[in-house]
C-alpha cells in the first residue's frame, strides 16, 4: 500500500475517533465533578493520542521520514510544523501510560484537567489542519 494511501485510511480511524472524543469533552464539561463523565473522557483520550500519532507517523512515511515509534512521531511532526507545542504532545503521550496503568483518583484529576484544557485544543487543530489536506 502506498504511504499517501495508508495516512489518509489511518486519517479515517482517527476522524471516527475524534468524533467520539469530542462527545466525551462536550459530556465532561456538562458533568466535571461525576466520576464517569471522567473515566470516559480519559478512556477517549487513550484512544485518540494512539490513534494521532499513528496518523502522524503514517504522515510523515509517506513525505520519507522513517519513523519508529509516538515519541519520534511527535517530535518530526513537530519539526516539519505538522503540530504545534510538541512538549504538550510528548506529556500527552507519558500521561496516556500512566493512565492505562494507574487506577489513582489525583492521577484522574490531574490528567482530566491536563486533557480537557491542554490537549483537547492541540488535537483539535491536528485534526482540522489534517482535515485541510484530503
Amino acid at each position: 500500500m502506498n504511504n499517501e494511501l495508508r495516512w489518509k485510511q489511518r486519517f479515517q480511524n482517527f476522524e471516527k475517533a475524534f468524533a467520539v472524543f469530542q462527545r466525551r469533552i462536550d459530556e465532561y464539561e456538562a458533568h466535571t465533578d461525576e466520576e464517569a463523565y471522567q473515566m470516559a473522557l480519559v478512556q477517549g483520550y487513550e484512544i485518540i493520542i494512539e490513534l494521532a500519532w499513528k496518523v502522524m507517523k503514517d504522515y510523515l512515511e509517506n513525505d520519507g521520514f522513517d519513523v519508529k515509534n509516538g515519541k519520534q512521531a511527535i517530535r518530526q511532526a513537530f519539526q516539519n510544523e505538522l503540530i504545534r507545542d510538541g512538549e504538550i504532545w510528548l506529556q500527552a503521550l507519558d500521561n496516556r501510560n500512566l493512565t492505562s496503568h494507574t487506577c489513582d483518583d489525583e492521577v484522574l484529576e490531574t490528567n482530566v484537567s491536563f486533557i480537557s484544557e491542554q490537549f483537547y485544543p492541540l488535537v483539535r487543530d491536528f485534526y482540522f489542519d489534517l482535515k485541510k489536506e484530503l
